[in-house]
């Protein structure tokens, strides 16, 4: 496990309600266009790797596929075996997957490869535990839209920075996050077939719900902000709070702008 694994792991532990309560929403717009590209429908071996609370597991049992779902924290999996209860579910992490080779008949992974330390090798396993003529697909955030930095602005605008103790990828396991390069890593992990659009969507939500996933120390930029003194918080939650006017409908809700990549291929 990576030094980015294990600061993962950490960011994560006893979270899962809070995410549930704020990003996953957001996190659950590509799970149709997910689902498709991996040929998920009735009577499907599907694994579904990093599947947080369950929304692409229950999405694919709700077409009639056979569910084994995966994550690496506790809290997840537990939301997960509650959302879908006659799905398998586990704790494991990529990429050493408790499954042997050849298993599935589709593998999904929403967002799955923004938390992992080293993605060729998370790839790799993927192809490793689909059978020949599988289908495989994943989604990764693509470079921040307007709406999708929201958050990031309001820490910049208050000085504050990224802490010190959260690792970034190393060097060499990094990639530029575009369609050509995204495929080329799909590629090189043995898919074939490989295919990689971008995904462009407005995420709905209230100022409150956004800002209490961030203020719960949610993902990266939740332990950011969580990361500052209380006066250092109310400071981002203040400029948070003047950005945000630039993103709210005339009902109030927030309309953030987001982008993903969605790459598939064939073990």
């Amino acid at each position: 496990m990576t030094a980015f694994d294990a600061s993962e792991r950490r960011i994560w532990a006893g979270r899962a309600e809070a995410y549930a309560g704020s990003f996953a929403k957001l996190c659950a717009y590509p799970v149709p266009l997910l689902l498709d590209a991996a040929g998920v429908r009735s009577g499907v071996r599907v694994l579904d790797v990093g599947t947080g609370t369950g929304t692409a597991a229950r999405a694919a049992r709700e077409r009639g596929a056979e569910i084994t779902a995966v994550d690496a924290d506790p809290g997840m999996a537990a939301l997960a075996s509650a959302a879908v209860p006659d799905a398998d579910v586990r704790v494991a992490a990529l990429p050493g997957l408790p499954f042997a080779d050849d298993g599935f008949d589709a593998v999904v992974g929403n967002f799955v490869l923004n938390h992992v330390g080293r993605p060729r090798a998370a790839l790799t396993e993927l192809r490793r535990v689909a059978r020949p003529g599988a289908g495989v697909a994943l989604t990764i955030w693509a470079a921040p839209a307007a709406g999708q930095a929201l958050l990031g602005r309001a820490i910049e605008a208050a000085g504050a920075s990224r802490p010190g103790h959260l690792p970034v990828l190393a060097a060499e396991d990094d990639f530029a996050r575009t369609e050509e390069r995204l495929a080329r890593l799909a590629r090189e992990a043995g898919l074939s077939g490989v295919s990689c659009l971008t995904l462009e969507w407005d995420h709905r939500t209230t100022p409150d719900e956004w800002w209490g996933g961030a203020a719960a120390g949610v993902a990266t930029v939740g332990q950011t902000v969580v990361s500052r003194p209380p006066e250092g918080i109310a400071e981002i939650k203040r400029h948070y709070d003047a950005l945000s006017e630039e993103f709210t409908a005339p009902d109030g809700s927030l309309v953030l702008r987001h982008a993903a990549l969605l790459v598939s291929g064939t073990a």
